[in-house]
């Protein structure tokens, strides 16, 4: 069976029968574009779906160059702050350096696609420009189509893509493997890596190496978070000045989905909350201007709170985030938070606003503090999960939906795992586990 992840070793009858399967599949594009999917045979699925997701978002195949995404000025200002400069060294000793002479090209992207640097064989730079793969350009799904850095983004997944099954046909000479980079704290997906070239490019072991760079410069990052967490502990005169040089390093994290008690995550330390003390957070972290207490209670409580009870509550919150960090002790008047969250669901909701529905999918881990009561918490969780939802049955490929139909909400969802059955082909040996849950459905409501 073949590698969903990489395409066959380069060289050899195989190699060369994907790429003129694939070269042929070009020959659908215009059809695609205008809303018909037309199979390709011997066409990897991988390919074939992201080809459907570029078609869909208007990708255009025919468009030589990447846009520009950054000018020189705003990309410096924007690497400065971002979380993965930190473990650029990491980067260039295990891929930049031994790519020089090696015809490669080592690219770090942000989590929507858009390069960082591009670094490597100078010879093979100097060719990659004509296409735009460079430092400020954008390489997501929703730009170029089907490329390692975007698809691996839009999958959550390493992933290989080999000369013509690129969408953009400027790009066919061209081979990539990509990894996401993700926050060794919250899951986050931070950006991704990826190695440009010719066909060694896609060699298995090349995936291998990308994968096992990518796990260490993770694992510098979690270091140098601890490190500097414990240097501001022990130094509180100094405390601002560490805390705005850690800037870059951290995304302070609060998790909510699928779970009753929120992990708060801030300066690399992490504490699981009480319910209250993750419901409070949770509607803070949706208004960044903050909320008054009196609505801060209409937003906590089902029935007429008490601003007693919401100011008890608040002090003992303000003691747990304290032994996180002073910094990012709630204030008040109005009750708000001094330091940025990266809630999960307020990343679920990014990606699905840029298209990303499968990222966003890998996110959701199941309804936002599913036994919370809060008014607040409960139209947090109901706006998300329907987002989810509408998009899903919108633009989902099948996996999407089947995975989504495992979540506990989706339990009872007739429309969802109908969309389903319109999507497979008749002969799918998939269509029969989908009619036995819908004949279950129908059993356990009508019981």
């Amino acid at each position: 069976m073949r590698n969903p992840v990489h395409p066959m070793a380069p060289g050899g009858d195989a190699a060369e029968l994907l790429q003129k399967r694939a070269l042929a599949g070009h020959e659908h594009l215009e059809a695609w574009r205008g809303g018909t999917s037309v199979e390709i045979p011997g066409l990897r699925r991988l390919v074939h779906e992201s080809w459907q997701r570029s078609a869909s978002l208007k990708a255009n195949p025919d468009v030589p160059e990447a846009p520009l995404a950054m000018d020189r000025d705003e990309l410096e200002e924007y690497r400065r702050q971002h979380p993965l400069a930190t473990i650029m060294p990491v980067i260039k000793k295990l891929l930049v350096q031994p790519s020089h002479d090696s015809g490669l090209l080592v690219a770090v992207g942000d989590d929507v696609g858009r390069l960082l640097w591009v670094d490597g064989d100078p010879v093979m730079q100097r060719r990659a420009e004509g296409m735009m793969f460079v430092a400020g350009a954008d390489w997501s799904e929703a730009s170029v189509g089907t490329s390692a850095p975007g698809t691996a983004l839009a999958l959550d997944r390493s992933i290989q893509i080999s000369g013509a099954e690129h969408f953009k046909r400027s790009v066919h000479p061209w081979s990539c493997t990509a990894v996401p980079f993700h926050d060794p704290d919250s899951g986050a997906v931070l950006g991704v890596v990826d190695i440009t070239g010719t066909e060694t490019a896609v060699a298995p072991h090349t995936l291998s190496l990308v994968e096992a760079t990518v796990a260490a410069a993770q694992a510098q990052l979690r270091i140098e978070r601890l490190q500097l967490a414990a240097a501001v502990r022990e130094k509180p005169r100094r405390r601002s000045t560490a805390a705005a040089s850690g800037n870059a390093l951290y995304r302070n994290s609060l998790q909510l989905l699928g779970r009753d008690q929120a992990l708060l995550s801030i300066d690399g330390r992490t504490v699981s909350l009480s319910a209250r003390h993750s419901e409070i957070l949770a509607i803070l972290g949706n208004y960044p201007e903050g909320l008054s207490a009196e609505d801060l209670c209409a937003q906590l409580y089902p029935g007429e709170g008490s601003s007693a009870t919401l100011r008890a509550e608040m002090v003992r919150l303000r003691k747990v985030v304290q032994e996180l960090s002073p910094d990012a002790v709630p204030e008040s008047r109005p009750y708000r938070l001094p330091v940025e969250l990266l809630p999960d669901s307020g990343q679920v909701l990014s990606c699905l606003q840029r298209g990303a529905h499968r990222i966003a999918l890998e996110i959701y881990k199941g309804a936002l503090l599913p036994r919370s009561e809060a008014p607040g918490v409960v139209q947090l969780r109901e706006r998300v999960s329907h987002l989810l939802r509408e998009a899903l049955l919108t633009d989902g490929s099948v996996e999407s939906l089947l995975k989504y139909a495992e979540l506990p909400e989706a339990k009872y969802d007739v429309d969802l795992r109908l969309a389903v059955l319109k999507l497979l082909p008749p002969r799918s040996p998939k269509r029969a586990a989908v009619v036995a849950d819908l004949e279950r459905i129908d059993n356990e409501l009508t019981a």
